[in-house]
């Protein structure tokens, strides 16, 4: 746990020294026969409140909680400030700190910020969330104790700038994993994250000139995520001095043209390291794809999640040039009714990535013809999820239990299968392990109970959240012995082609309570009235 091996004899003698030599015997407190380690790997299995009450047992508890706790989370609110020296010398071990602060309260300021590092010489995560008195003075005076096992940064909230952030990038030499989340001040000083162009400061604290040749020395950045930022230039400097050691990039809500930032790492260098990009709802089109795929060979792991002006082409170009890409997560959507990606861009994928073991579709349109090249050219696939999308039938589930047989997960969301799509599944697939089907309506209970008597050793996830509303008629699902992990009830040959006329709504365990409370009371408010009338 971090420290020295220490045994419990000083609390045996105590104890002897209380009641006698057998005195912890007969008390019954078998804990005194526990080495500090042991006790401190117990501790550690503990959730947060449970530990705190542990820690107020008795003072060897205490002890043992005080020097074996790795985590800590504090509100850091302005109050805490005189206090955080005894906090941190009780607790010499931390070596991931959270301080959490109301954006409405006072926080703590840069003087409690800039201790941290002299008081927990241990410290390896640092998380900042909310405390907007912070502010890039407090960020130089804690970076310039060059804190040896800080790995990793995470600010959200916060009232810190771009010369805060570079400051830590200088003087951190351990600095592998950084995040930036919704700092309104970053966006509203438009200064780029670079040290190239940094313009001197008259004020005496940021007066001193940086050596760009230094931050392309000590910036060894392996993970970068931006999150609800507005200003997607002020990363290129960034993004270009990071080139060489960035593994993982993750962009999710932050506004601006990020086809511009992409573009700029084919002129940073000829090729990246990175094996990890994640987009998600942001400015990208066929532009940034084509320099991911230039400036990206390694690239393992792709996520395009509402990309806006994403098409085939530049799917295609992804296929073309990161051949070991092994996960691939695409959620299609067009703006406007514009072009998005469809099956011809996944088959390029699937044609010319054979050590895929991961994918996820969502509204992509696929159907037989790109699942068997599919199933044909990538034969270590082990997960897929294909969810939203009509083109997803029976005949599309057949040939998925009849060639994919090394997948072991399988996911159907919102697809119009039946019955007999699940027991073409099931049949097949000998090496599934879990198949989750969510909002697929012509799925009965009936079948599903066939599947898990049949494969036993087969996790079958269905949502008992759908229902069938027609008129004033309100099925539940709890008809056929229908009860947990209900689906729709199986319909009669003459009623299956009037399904399709239905409203359908379907949702999850709990919204499905809520609705179907409201449902009911309508239902008996409706009835009365008629009756009453």
């Amino acid at each position: 746990m971090g420290q020295g091996s220490s045994s419990s004899s000083s609390w045996l003698e105590l104890g002897v020294g209380i009641g006698g030599k057998n005195h912890f015997l007969q008390s019954g407190d078998l804990t005194l026969t526990l080495p500090d380690e042991c006790l401190a790997w117990i501790f550690d299995r503990l959730g947060c409140h449970e530990r705190n009450n542990c820690s107020l047992v008795c003072k060897r508890w205490r002890h043992v909680d005080s020097k074996s706790r790795q985590r800590l989370v504090l509100v850091a609110r302005s109050e805490v400030s005189p206090w955080l020296p005894s906090i941190f010398s009780r607790f010499s071990s931390i070596s991931v700190l959270s301080l959490k602060c109301s954006r409405k309260l006072v926080s703590i300021d840069d003087d409690s910020l800039a201790r941290i590092p002299t008081l927990l010489p241990s410290l390896k995560k640092l998380k900042l969330k909310g405390c907007v008195d912070i502010t890039d003075y407090g960020l130089r005076a804690f970076s310039m104790h060059h804190p040896p096992l800080l790995t990793k940064l995470s600010f959200a909230s916060c009232g810190i700038g771009s010369r805060g952030i570079v400051s830590l990038l200088l003087n951190c030499p351990s600095l592998t994993d950084l995040t930036l989340k919704r700092l309104r001040k970053l966006d509203v000083q438009s200064t780029p994250l670079s040290v190239q162009n940094q313009e001197e400061d008259h004020e005496s604290y940021f007066n001193e000139k940086l050596n760009t040749n230094n931050c392309y020395s000590y910036n060894k950045l392996e993970r970068l995520c931006l999150k609800d930022l507005h200003n997607a230039r002020l990363f290129i400097p960034l993004l270009c001095s990071s080139s060489q050691k960035l593994k993982t990039q993750i962009v999710c809500r932050s506004s601006g043209n990020w086809d511009l930032v992409l573009e700029s790492l084919k002129t940073a260098a000829t090729s990246t390291s990175i094996v990890e990009i994640q987009m998600e709802n942001v400015q990208l089109g066929d532009p940034g794809l084509l320099a991911i795929s230039s400036s990206c060979p390694h690239l393992q792991v792709l996520y395009l999640s509402r990309a806006t002006d994403c098409t085939d082409e530049g799917l295609s170009a992804i296929a073309n040039s990161c051949r070991k890409l092994r996960k691939l997560h695409i959620d299609a959507w067009s703006r406007f009714g514009g072009r998005a990606i469809g099956e011809e861009g996944f088959l390029s994928i699937a044609t010319k990535c054979s050590l895929l073991q991961e994918v996820v579709l969502m509204g992509v349109p696929i159907t037989v013809t790109s699942l068997d090249v599919l199933a044909s050219s990538c034969p270590v696939l082990e997960r897929m999820a294909l969810c939203n999308t009509d083109s997803v039938g029976d005949l599309e589930m057949q040939l998925i239990g009849a060639k994919f047989t090394a997948l072991k997960k399988l996911c159907i969301k919102n697809c119009p299968i039946s019955d007999s799509g699940i027991k073409a599944v099931g049949n097949g697939c000998p090496n599934l392990v879990k198949l989750k089907v969510k909002r697929c309506r012509g799925v009965t209970h009936a079948s599903v109970s066939k599947l898990r008597m049949r494969r036993r050793c087969l996790i079958v996830s269905v949502d008992c959240g759908s229902m069938l509303l027609e008129g004033d008629e309100l099925n539940l699902g709890e008809e056929n012995g229908i009860h947990r992990r209900g689906m729709v009830p199986s319909a009669s040959p003459n009623t299956r082609s009037t399904i399709r006329s239905r409203t359908h709504v379907i949702c999850s365990n709990r919204g499905a309570l809520f609705l179907r409370s409201r449902f009911q009371n309508a239902l008996h408010l409706n009835n009365n009235r008629r009756r009453s009338n």
